[in-house]
């Protein structure tokens, strides 16, 4: 790993730099496949494609949602391809197929993971690695997971557990909505629920503690995907990002997404008046004014709210999230919609994210989202009891 900028050692270190430096007899003659994207990069911001091309025999790359360089849009599929700058092949995970093939695994020794997750069931990244695991046990390869901080911490975690019946790519196995788990956490989590008996080897980031977020790591954040920018909208995002499963805009195609929700026919200055007369903890809803430049309103003016965290420590996304659903839902029955199937058969977006149908109906049904909240403690304590067999950091 270069150190030629003479930048100071920063006070958590990830598993790729460790893996470069202490760990390095893992690879040694073996030949390394990596799935992985730009926000995995060392701590002197030397992209892990790069650095591991220079440390050991890399020989293919796995492409996730958003592509190896996190530009693809979300959703979009991601095409299997020749890197004109290494001459790698990069296999796609995100288009005909999620899962490697026995033929995108031949001629590697040892799979690599190593991407930036954001800390939320439904970001896709994870159950990138959870099909890598199955493939890998599947296949008698070794997977190695380079671990990284969990950017909003380890010790909260919040919402109801995935049900039976709404597994989708934003949600395979049982976990709440805000984990509080590393991915090498959820590898190892994942590994011993499913029965998967994966060689699995988890890298873990020296350094951290379940209290640190991410801007106390030292380490560069580098966005994951387009629209997560900063570690303020991973703040936000396991609440705001149930916006996806209504007409209402979560800020995609502006400088602030999930930050900014809103649509052409809410008054934000209404809106802003109940949600702050709910004294939500750690958080103030500001009246704004947007005009998304893509996805949900492209190129219409849209009135709504922005959410500014004042105490990150007792903000709780999901619960601005709901409750910021539940007030436009209940000021603006008419316009307001939950967005169709997801597909013939299938449940809705919104289902699929929270992890069932019953907080919509709850909702629908005018149900206090403090009420709703009390359902899932009981489920979330059951996790939180599960979680510590598998925790790799105090």
């Amino acid at each position: 790993m270069s150190t030629s900028n003479h930048l100071p050692i920063p006070p958590v270190r990830s598993g790729l730099d460790l893996i470069l430096s202490t760990h390095s007899h893992l690879l040694a003659g073996r030949r390394v496949g990596l799935a992985t994207s730009a926000s995995a990069v060392t701590s002197d911001v030397t992209p892990a494609v790069d650095a591991l091309r220079a440390a050991c025999d890399l020989v293919a790359l796995y492409a996730p949602e958003h592509g190896i360089t996190a530009h693809v849009a979300d959703g979009a599929p991601v095409a299997s391809m020749r890197d004109p700058r290494t001459g790698l092949t990069v296999h796609s995970l995100y288009g005909s197929t999620e899962k490697p093939t026995p033929e995108m695994l031949a001629g590697v020794d040892v799979l690599l993971f190593d991407i930036q997750d954001v800390g939320v069931r439904f970001y896709t990244y994870i159950w990138t690695m959870s099909y890598l695991l199955e493939a890998a046990a599947e296949e008698g390869l070794p997977l190695i997971v380079l671990d990284r901080p969990n950017p909003i911490g380890g010790q909260i975690t919040e919402g109801p557990l995935l049900r039976p019946g709404y597994e989708s790519f934003v949600g395979r196995y049982l976990l709440p909505v805000r984990h509080g788990l590393t991915v090498g956490e959820l590898a190892r989590l994942f590994n011993a629920e499913r029965g998967l008996g994966a060689d699995l080897t988890v890298v873990r980031a020296e350094g951290w503690r379940r209290a640190m977020w991410f801007d106390e790591t030292g380490l560069p954040w580098v966005p994951p995907s387009p629209a997560m920018p900063k570690l303020e909208t991973a703040v936000v995002y396991p609440g705001t990002c149930l916006f996806e499963g209504t007409n209402v805009s979560e800020g995609r195609g502006t400088a602030t997404p999930f930050e900014s929700i809103g649509a052409p026919w809410i008054d934000g200055h209404r809106l802003a008046d109940v949600l702050n007369d709910r004294a939500l903890p750690g958080v103030r809803f500001r009246p704004t004014t947007f005009t998304p430049s893509a996805s949900l309103y492209a190129g219409h003016t849209c009135g709504g709210v922005y959410l500014h965290v004042l105490d990150r420590g007792a903000f709780r996304p999901l619960r601005a999230g709901l409750s910021t659903v539940s007030a436009i839902r209940s000021l603006w029955p008419e316009a307001f919609r939950w967005l169709e199937s997801s597909g013939e058969g299938r449940p809705p977006y919104f289902d699929l994210l929270i992890g069932s149908g019953w907080v919509r109906e709850q909702i629908d049904a005018g149900c206090p989202v403090e009420e709703i909240e009390a359902r899932w403690q009981d489920e979330l304590e059951g996790f939180d009891t599960l979680r510590q067999q598998v925790i790799l950091y105090d």
